[in-house]
């Protein structure tokens, strides 16, 4: 199979399910456990808000910080991003209950009465959840046990992809350029800090300091100095028991969107580029509160670097067994693509740059959200 991905965005043909025009219920996993909650029910307002209502019904189950899984109101207003202030789910004494087995769909919510009421079968299930216990293929093995179609990566690409050191020697056993890094476990900066210092020091400062398992650049903090170390592993190492230490690449900082494709190819968008302040770097409150950081979708590239890039990101897509969807976070450097990270359920909320990549490609946000509910129900897992 090659791994270079077609130039054009989806035909209609591709974007139409095949069959009937029988509507599609589709049940929209959102919150969870992981330090990424709130930014996940943003998330599912923006897909409530464009989701075609005349081929889709919603089934919004939100997961609570506590892991209990509930009805929610299919309302965007409610999971709107207003200012800083960001939405959660509340536990409104609902419980949804999964299938009872692999050979049915439907699902049934008790209510805070302990009467039980059906919600008729999911024909697919789409998990918008960052992080752990959502992105890390624990919740996409709870639905494959249940036989229930669902959006997005498997179980494998899921926990790999999660893993940044794990991902890292994936693809650059691939082939792929990836940036440097030391890996250090909680067990190892206890016993012996100043080994470990010593020893992350020899990428050269600034480092950047990262959970190996989190995503949205939570925890994640930029060492300018020996001093700032210590606070910095402290912070990552309350999201993670795993860190991964790099050192600054010096380039730009170039993302491509991966959309698999209906024939088995990738399909890649047209890059975009985070261009951030003078010695800053793009952290959560950057991407989701506002920051000086711009999103430049297309990226202003040559067309050799443009179709570069789109190799990278396709390879390193079919590198992870990757499915539905994932972004690839680049570095342009002086001498090439340095590949920084798979992100198999990146930010989807209508101004993140996953979407929004795809919108300057030619698949805008409604389209685009169609047409992986499609993929996720034609899946073969």
């Amino acid at each position: 199979m090659s791994s270079t991905a077609p130039a054009s965005e989806p035909t209609d043909a591709e974007r139409t399910p095949s069959g009937t025009d029988a509507r599609t219920t589709v049940a929209v996993l959102f919150g969870g456990r992981s330090s990424e909650h709130e930014i996940s029910c943003v998330t599912a307002g923006g897909i409530m808000d464009v989701v075609d209502r005349d081929r889709y019904d919603l089934l919004p189950i939100g997961i609570t910080k506590d892991g209990a899984f509930t009805l929610q109101a299919d309302d965007p207003s409610v999971w709107a991003l207003r200012g800083q202030e960001l939405p959660t789910v509340p536990d409104n004494g609902t419980r949804v209950r999964f299938p009872l087995s692999g050979d049915s769909r439907g699902f049934s919510v008790e209510l805070p009465d302990g009467s039980v009421e059906s919600l008729g079968d999911v024909d697919v299930v789409f998990p918008i959840l960052h992080g752990p216990f959502g992105e890390d293929g624990t919740v996409q093995g709870l639905l494959e046990t249940a036989g229930l179609p669902y959006v997005g990566d498997g179980v494998l690409a899921s926990a790999l992809a999660m893993d940044k050191h794990v991902a890292k020697a994936v693809l650059e056993h691939a082939g792929l350029r990836v940036a440097p890094w030391t890996t250090v476990l909680r067990r190892q900066w206890q016993a012996d800090p100043v080994d470990v210092a010593e020893t992350v020091a020899a990428h050269g400062f600034p480092l950047f300091v990262k959970p190996a398992r989190a995503g949205s650049s939570m925890g994640v903090s930029r060492v300018d100095d020996p001093a700032q170390l210590g606070a910095a592993m402290d912070l990552a190492f309350e999201h993670d028991s795993k860190v991964i230490v790099e050192p600054r690449v010096v380039g730009r900082e170039v993302e491509v969107a991966v959309l698999e494709g209906r024939d088995g190819v990738p399909r890649t968008s047209l890059p975009g580029e985070i261009v951030v302040a003078e010695d800053g770097f793009y952290d959560f409150a950057a991407k989701y509160l506002g920051g000086d950081e711009q999103l430049l979708c297309p990226a202003p590239l040559t067309e050799a670097e443009t179709d570069e890039i789109r190799s990278v990101g396709a390879r390193a897509f079919e590198a992870i067994g990757g499915a539905g969807l994932a972004r690839v976070d680049c570095f342009l450097t002086d001498d090439g693509f340095v590949v920084n990270e798979v992100n198999t359920m990146p930010g989807f909320t209508p101004f993140s740059m996953y979407p929004r990549c795809w919108a300057a490609s030619g698949l805008p946000y409604p389209e685009l959200v169609a047409e992986l509910i499609e993929l996720g129900r034609a899946a073969v897992r």
